[in-house]
């Protein structure tokens, strides 16, 4: 990292670049010849009596003294990929959200109260795309109520990492005494490699409708209830796709197909096709089938079926802490585009 200008390390950055991305060095042990020296790169959020404020794309906020800083600049936005499709970051949010809709929804402003029964935080926190319409911490007042009234805990979601996000909200929640719990990446690739793996789909099922045994092998809720269907189910074009378990048949398309019970699925995915966009979800395999290509399958027939609707590239959320699931997209040729976060009182 680059910082000295005619063989000197200069500040060149302001309070009035609040806002802005940028990069600088701190000082991190005491000065002299043993003096040792942190590089920050992240979006400059606050600069308040003598402390400044950068959110890294990761989320993290770090708090430096600007005493300590021997450096800084303004530097553009991260540079524009260079594999898989291009997407703002204003196109994925609005895909990333029909694909998995709330039982129940309200504006706040521009922004978006939504909930469905607990069922996922996705499904169940405010969706900040704009202005709310009120001073932000009047704001994060009425997302506490909205969610208090319906016996559920108060969630905002949050992005970073791409130009365009949210990192500015993300320092103003915790100002309020909110604290990131949850953190993930939403990757982006071309859809047709992905429909062009190596995988044996010819076991894979594909319906309309998530069935009893299904669900039965989907891990994110204990007992269901009607509001799970109905968001797995909602979306432009919704796919459910399944390896071994359930009932008889390769594909049905009407409204109850695949409604039977039985086994649960070695393996079990979801996809929603939206215009060029084709999401991958819940993709899961019963731990005693894993390492046996069975998520490839899932993926590669998923993602065939959304080619044959048109979709060109392909999205998908997965936690950071998720290891073997990131190394499974990586393979894939999916690449981080930003991350997101969801938010919660102290």
């Amino acid at each position: 990292m680059e910082f000295t200008m005619g063989g000197r390390l200069e500040v060149r950055i302001t309070p009035a670049d609040v806002g802005k991305r940028v990069s600088v060095r701190r000082r991190s042990t005491g000065g002299g010849s043993g003096a040792e020296f942190t590089d920050t790169v992240g979006v400059l959020t606050s600069w308040n009596d003598g402390v400044v404020a950068i959110t890294r794309k990761t989320g993290e906020s770090v708090r430096i003294l600007e005493s300590s800083l021997v450096a800084g600049k303004v530097v553009p936005a991260a540079p524009a990929r260079r594999r898989g499709p291009a997407a703002s970051f204003a196109e994925l949010a609005a895909v990333t959200a029909r694909a998995w809709q709330p039982v129940e929804s309200e504006p706040l402003g521009e922004w978006r109260l939504r909930a469905a029964g607990g069922f996922t935080r996705r499904a169940n926190s405010a969706l900040p795309l704009g202005d709310p319409g009120l001073p932000l911490g009047e704001a994060f007042g009425r997302v506490e109520q909205w969610y208090g009234e319906r016996g559920l805990p108060p969630y905002i979601q949050t992005a970073t990492g791409a130009e365009g996000t949210q990192e500015t909200l993300c320092a103003e929640l915790e100002r309020h005494g909110w604290r990131r719990e949850v953190s993930a990446e939403v990757r982006i690739a071309a859809l047709a490699p992905v429909g062009d793996l190596d995988a044996d789909v010819s076991a894979v099922r594909l319906t309309r409708e998530p069935d009893a045994a299904w669900l039965s092998r989907y891990q994110r809720f204990s007992t269901p209830g009607p509001h799970v269907p109905r968001v797995l189910g909602s979306g432009p074009s919704v796919w459910f796709a399944a390896v071994g378990g359930g009932g008889a048949g390769t594909e049905a398309s009407g409204a109850g197909a695949g409604s039977g019970g039985g086994e649960p699925p070695a393996a079990i995915g979801r996809c929603v096709v939206d215009g060029r966009w084709a999401g991958f979800m819940a993709v899961e395999v019963a731990p005693e089938h894993r390492r046996r290509g069975l998520a490839t399958a899932v993926m590669a027939a998923l993602a065939r079926r959304a080619l044959d609707e048109g979709a060109s590239a392909a999205w998908l959320q997965v936690e950071e802490d998720n290891e073997g699931a990131r190394a499974l997209y990586d393979g894939m040729g999916f690449a981080t585009h930003h991350r997101y976060h969801h938010f919660r009182p102290a």
